[in-house]
């Protein structure tokens, strides 16, 4: 399809976003659902966790589904070419390749049980490059092509976050924050966080914000009255994925901003499309955390 037919639009964006509130489905599904469970006490088994984000993802995917569907219409003016299926066997370098896969998210899975094996689960995912660079699958020229950029800004996060934590910023602000919501209830507490780190997550990235805000809501929480810390850390990293309003806002954005026309050199997507779709995307979201997410979080007891 051409650079700028409405459906190519419509379909990187939808990914993205998909992608981006998709990373909040499970307890491994993006590095700050790890943080999340860090930040809470008892953390949740992955019964839990499904029983309250999967409803949350998706209603909002749907309706960013219609939200894309009635923007770009892509519809409109667009012949997609049937795609020849597939027939051919799967090679021995594809078994290992799927085997390979399969396993390191079955370690990452029952990364809890394993710690005194692997320690980090940080040291699970060296497997996968150990064997596919090591086999020679992926090549010198692979490793060079790598995102840089991206795997920077996410390093680069993780050293902004540790230093917010131990310079003792973090205990400050806490304590400030929780004298402005002292009088709030648990729904209009969540509903501020929920907000915040929204907002924060949309300008530095979900696993940034996360690093920053969750030790932050998890302080406040258990300093309230009503100790409710792991409703509003559940809620704050539920509304950390849905973040998707600039391309910085997440991975899933970057890359697909940086995705061109291989014979023009055109993008796809331009910071205009985040803006007019990401933004009433994540309000979307928002809306659906702190209702049925909200609901759903305290059936569980959080």
């Amino acid at each position: 399809m051409p650079a700028d037919s409405d459906m190519t639009k419509a379909l990187l964006l939808g990914i993205a976003l998909a992608s981006n509130i998709g990373g909040a489905a499970s307890p491994i599904a993006s590095p700050q659902n790890l943080i999340a469970l860090q930040n809470m006490n008892p953390a949740p088994g992955w019964g839990i966790w499904f029983f309250i984000a999967l409803p949350v993802c998706i209603i909002s995917i749907i309706l960013i589904w219609l939200l894309l569907l009635v923007t770009f219409r892509p519809g409109r003016n667009t012949t997609i070419v049937p795609i020849r299926p597939m027939k051919d066997r799967f090679t021995g370098i594809q078994w290992f390749i799927t085997v390979t896969t399969l396993l390191t998210i079955v370690l990452w899975c029952i990364s809890h049980q394993l710690e005194g094996i692997f320690g980090d689960m940080g040291v699970v995912a060296i497997i996968p490059i150990v064997l596919f660079f090591g086999t020679g699958i992926l090549t010198k020229e692979d490793f060079n092509n790598f995102l840089w950029t991206i795997i920077i800004l996410a390093a680069g996060g993780l050293a902004l976050g540790k230093a917010v934590n131990s310079s003792g910023l973090l205990h400050t602000i806490a304590m400030a924050i929780t004298d402005r919501v002292a009088g709030l209830s648990l729904y209009a507490v969540l509903c501020v966080f929920a907000a915040l780190i929204g907002v924060v997550a949309t300008f530095i990235s979900h696993t940034v914000a996360a690093l920053i805000v969750l030790p932050l809501v998890q302080q406040v929480g258990a300093s309230m009255a009503e100790p409710h810390p792991n409703l509003l850390v559940m809620g704050s990293v539920l509304m950390a994925s849905a973040a998707m309003g600039l391309p910085t806002s997440g991975f899933p954005n970057m890359t697909a901003i940086m995705m061109e026309d291989p014979q023009t050199g055109q993008r796809y997507l331009q910071v205009r499309h985040f803006i007019t779709r990401g933004i009433p995307a994540s309000i979307v979201a928002y809306g659906i955390i702190v209702t049925v997410g909200y609901g759903l979080m305290r059936a569980v007891g959080f």
